[in-house]
């Protein structure tokens, strides 16, 4: 390990969860499973910090590796966190591997999946700038349920489901999201509605643990920010060599991945999101993944001389 650096990793948050905040649930997660992480990178002997990645007084030459975890802010400052990515790529090594992450940052790798056989939920991809309306791209789905969302989101971030009757009103929205991003049209699939999402948790490429995730009563974003819940799962087989494949194409093996599963309107299993920058990984239900993923860092710090 190098001398000249104080600290082998450190785990990249945002500056609204880089303190304690005690009483409220959202925070107290995030900090056990960043606590679980850190412990089991110091078993492994490797000196750790956290720190928000915005701070503009951290001097990134001082850790050898940086893992990101609740930079849940990077898709509402995208322009400011790629200009901060480049420079700071240059100044230690990122975890996930850089080409990953600038893969995974536009949700076009979708189609990317799609190329190699991997089904995805069937959707359009418009380019920021076109002129088209929504109603026009609407009409030449074929679909009567739809999905909106940025090319480059998270957490439900401007996401819209909508069906024939909402097209109108959300229309000019749609018009001035296109001047400023890359957007999505997904067919609406009743699946996330009925059963939900489940998330495959994916370490080294190998499947590791899952949960599932229900929306509450009458939404369909399951995330925990709008009220969605989380439930034990044991994904089928199909899910597992799924998650796999889907491993197989991305640009490197990532270390950690989170490949969220929702089923077609003839009950396939397909790929919604593959989460490889930010994932939540809740190691807090299953503790023995954050040792499982600090051996497979630590098996990375040693490859690496820096």
């Amino acid at each position: 390990m190098s001398a000249q650096r104080p600290f082998d990793i450190a785990l990249l948050t945002e500056a609204r969860y880089l303190n304690r905040k005690p009483g409220n649930v959202y925070v107290e997660n995030i900090f056990a499973d960043d606590d679980l992480l850190i412990s089991s990178l110091e078993a492994e002997g490797l000196r750790c910090c956290r720190i928000s990645w915005d701070d503009q007084d951290f001097d990134w030459t001082t850790v050898r590796f940086a893992i990101f975890r609740t930079t849940w802010d990077y898709f509402e400052r995208i322009d400011e966190f790629m200009n901060w990515f480049v420079e700071t790529k240059e100044k230690t090594n990122f975890l996930n591997h850089p080409d990953v992450v600038t893969w995974n940052i536009d949700k076009a790798y979708l189609w990317d999946l799609a190329y190699h056989g991997i089904d995805i939920p069937q959707g359009v991809y418009i380019s920021k700038g076109s002129d088209t309306t929504l109603e026009k791209i609407c009409a030449a789905s074929g679909w009567n349920n739809w999905v909106l969302k940025p090319a480059v989101s998270g957490a439900a971030w401007n996401t819209f489901r909508f069906k024939q009757d909402g097209i109108e009103g959300l229309g000019p929205l749609f018009s001035n999201l296109l001047k400023t991003e890359n957007m999505i049209l997904q067919q609406f699939l009743p699946s996330v509605e009925e059963t939900g999402e489940v998330s495959l948790v994916m370490l080294g490429g190998k499947y590791s643990h899952a949960v599932l995730k229900k929306a509450k009563p009458g939404d369909f974003r399951v995330q925990d920010d709008f009220g969605g819940t989380l439930h034990d799962y044991e994904p089928k087989q199909d899910e597992i060599a799924l998650a796999e494949h889907a491993m197989s194409v991305c640009k490197q093996l990532p270390l950690y991945a989170r490949v969220d599963i929702v089923w077609d309107l003839e009950g396939r299993p397909c790929i919604s999101e593959l989460e490889l920058i930010e994932p939540e990984l809740w190691f807090r239900r299953h503790p023995e993944s954050a040792a499982n993923l600090a051996k497979l860092i630590s098996k990375e710090a040693e490859s690496v001389s820096c």
